[in-house]
């Protein structure tokens, strides 16, 4: 089964205030419970594709924890994203045999409020320009509601794209095949070659996730902050990872991007297109 869009994970100082802002904003939001062991709690944004929000925050300070430190060093928004294996174990023997050291598996839970105890392993990347892996031990359904959680007021229905900025477009390529390995099937993820921007300042490459698209940006060698490139100047205060993402939504409205105060630092937009079918991927130049 190919690697699909997961989870966006966005931290956050106030859970509370959080869940009122995004339900305020038109999303359906479902809390999720606390995390056993970590001082961790969250709630949920389902979208009917399956993918979803985590917004994440913490009870008390959790200095050894990458997301906190990102939280407390840029501020809220967006920090990290998973992907679904099928079984976290076996991709981890394949991206290891492909080249690629995952840390894991590493076994993860979560208590929902109503006490069902949810187990899951994830596998850390190597660098933050990848994500991690979170697969199901328990059922996904306990894990990812479904139903009429997946029905938003604002007319939500999934992740369109996440936009990464990296450093070395080539080598997180190179690192993205690695973990993915060949396509196969429908619904294949797909990994396609690089494009330079007119203007000379930007490269991009596209990776096909089902219905989701990563699209990952670097700057072109040569042209940094100092001219004013936007990337090369986030690159350098926030570092390679992702930063803003589009949703796809009812086709019938066309909505403005939602304030960065509302949505705690994550970058969200609204695509009206309705969603491609589900074909093997391509890549068009």
């Amino acid at each position: 089964m190919p690697l699909s869009l997961d989870h966006i994970v966005i931290a956050v100082h106030d859970l509370e205030a959080t869940i009122a802002d995004y339900t305020a904003l038109g999303f359906n939001v479902q809390r999720g419970g606390d995390h056993p062991g970590r001082s961790t709690h969250n709630a949920l944004v389902v979208f009917a594709d399956g993918s979803y929000f985590e917004l994440i925050a913490w009870k008390t300070p959790a200095p050894e924890e990458r997301w906190w430190q990102l939280l407390q060093r840029r501020g809220e928004g967006i920090v990290d994203f998973a992907l679904l294996p099928a079984s976290t174990a076996q991709t981890v023997a394949e991206a290891a045999g492909r080249g690629l050291a995952l840390d894991g598996p590493l076994d993860g839970g979560r208590v929902r409020p109503d006490g069902e105890h949810l187990r899951w392993q994830t596998a850390r990347p190597p660098s933050p320009d990848l994500p991690f892996l979170c697969g199901d031990l328990t059922p996904r359904a306990l894990r990812v509601p479904e139903g009429e959680a997946r029905v938003h007021p604002n007319g939500t229905t999934g992740v369109a794209s996440l936009a990464l900025a990296v450093r070395d477009l080539d080598a997180t390529l190179a690192r993205y095949r690695a973990l993915l390995g060949a396509p196969e099937g429908e619904g294949a993820t797909q990994v396609g070659g690089v494009v330079s921007l007119p203007g000379g300042r930007t490269r991009l490459a596209l990776v096909t996730l089902g219905g989701s698209t990563l699209v990952l940006s670097s700057s072109r060698a040569g042209r940094g902050a100092e001219e004013g490139d936007a990337l090369a100047q986030r690159l350098a205060l926030r570092g390679d990872g992702p930063y803003a993402l589009v949703l796809r939504a009812d086709a019938s409205e066309d909505r403005a991007a939602p304030d960065l105060a509302l949505t705690h630092g994550a970058s969200i937009e609204f695509d009206g297109f309705p969603a491609p079918s589900r074909q093997p991927a391509r890549t068009s130049r």
